[in-house]
């Protein structure tokens, strides 16, 4: 059998035939290495130079090996945090004819690292809760996409600094499977795979004396499953609100965003009488938003802007008589998105004098009053409206803001 790679690009095997597929991976000469930390694994893995970029090579059975880069491909399309498969090599033989194992391909998350090279210095606890809370958001973003790790671990997962926080990121979909929805048995042993190798791991590093001596891994095990609960919950309940209270569906969003999930849509029901909805939040990687309020509105904004807007664009769309999610004969998004502009936005924008407003930009003037709006709310206990919150707010924020 000859020599074949399978790449997602047509770029990768031109790169890829340079390297020496005719010697076992652990033999590989140093000039094709990039001296990476590597974690723990069940396989040899090495780092490598193709062309221009940086590559994960893994020796594994050719089921294995198609398997797995089918599921990374799969994640890939799902937008879940994972490793970029780039190729399948089969066909190797070395020198002498013998068979070797085919190759997986990824490409290396560039500024990751494995969690060990992490505890090469004694870590604090405050920053191990980090790296768990990253590892449980992306346990439960797998599971929203339905995907069954069946062996969620930190050796597992690449972790990359976020901000204050850290984003954590499938690096082993060989035990994995997708399906349309995950059963909660199937979600109750995953998050039970993770409790029992998380408390194993940090146990090998409390051996080594690499874990800070407060730090209890049977503890740790379980607070990622307590925090995995929490997420799924505050993720996947309904809520049901009166009309009028407007402000708490603000409130449950933000609650979201504070759990590290942006809302992508909400899938708002009236009910038949009219008088409450039914909120139900679908949720996506940041960065969506900028692009689904430009293609809905024309309104060109930063992210965070974006994503407010749309969140009070979705809330108002629920109260219009035409709202019909799904059904032909309701208004469309789009439709309904110019009517908002149209209606809402504009008009509340001019409400603000433009003297008051200086440089701001108008994105960030109604981002402000939506800011403004919702603490008024909560003070209220109830929905304060549009025209209240203007008011206060040219009279509370902008009448003591300079203005050029």
């Amino acid at each position: 059998m000859e020599l074949q790679i399978t790449a997602t690009s047509p770029e990768h095997p031109a790169s890829l035939l340079d390297l020496p597929w005719n010697i076992p991976l652990e033999e590989w000469p140093e000039e094709h290495l990039v001296a990476l930390p590597r974690g723990i694994s069940r396989h040899v893995v090495r780092f490598a130079q193709a062309g221009g970029e940086i590559v994960a090579v893994k020796e594994v059975g050719v089921w294995a090996a198609v398997r797995e880069y089918g599921l990374l491909r799969d994640l890939d399309r799902l937008a879940v945090p994972a490793v970029d498969a780039l190729a399948v090599v089969t066909g190797r033989t070395d020198e002498h004819g013998e068979p070797l194992e085919p190759a997986l391909i990824t490409r290396h998350l560039v500024g990751s690292q494995p969690y060990r090279s992490m505890f090469q210095t004694t870590m604090r606890p405050s920053t191990i809760r980090r790296l768990l809370d990253a590892l449980a958001v992306l346990l439960v973003r797998l599971h929203l996409a339905g995907f069954a790790w069946g062996d969620c671990s930190l050796s597992n997962t690449l972790f990359r600094r976020d901000a204050g926080a850290y984003a954590a990121y499938l690096v082993d979909a060989e035990t994995g499977q997708i399906q349309p929805k995950l059963t909660s048995g199937q979600r109750d042993y995953d998050v039970e795979v993770a409790r029992v190798n998380i408390a194993g791991e940090l146990m090998d590093l409390e051996a080594s004396g690499s874990l800070h001596p407060s730090v209890d891994p049977v503890l740790f095990g379980e607070a990622i499953a307590e925090r995995y609960r929490d997420l799924w919950h505050e993720l996947t309940r309904q809520s049901v609100y009166p009309l009028a209270q407007r402000h708490a569906i603000d409130q449950r969003v933000r609650r979201l965003n504070d759990l590290g999930f942006d809302v992508a849509e909400m899938q708002i029901e009236r009910s038949p009488g009219g008088d409450t909805v039914t909120f139900v939040p679908k949720v996506v990687d940041a960065g969506h938003h900028q692009r689904q309020l430009l293609r809905l509105t024309g309104l060109d904004a930063e992210e965070n802007q974006a994503r407010s807007l749309l969140n009070d664009l979705e809330t108002w769309m629920a109260t219009q008589d035409d709202y019909a999610p799904g059904d032909p004969l309701g208004a469309r998004p789009e439709v309904l998105a110019h009517r908002w502009v149209r209606d809402v936005f504009r008009p509340t924008v001019r409400a603000v004098p433009k003297d008051l407003r200086g440089a701001t930009d108008t994105a960030q003037i109604y981002y402000e009053l939506l800011e403004h709006r919702w603490l008024l709310s909560e003070r209220a206990g109830r929905d304060v409206g549009l025209d209240v919150t203007v008011e206060d707010y040219i009279r509370t924020v902008l009448a003591d803001r300079p203005h050029g």
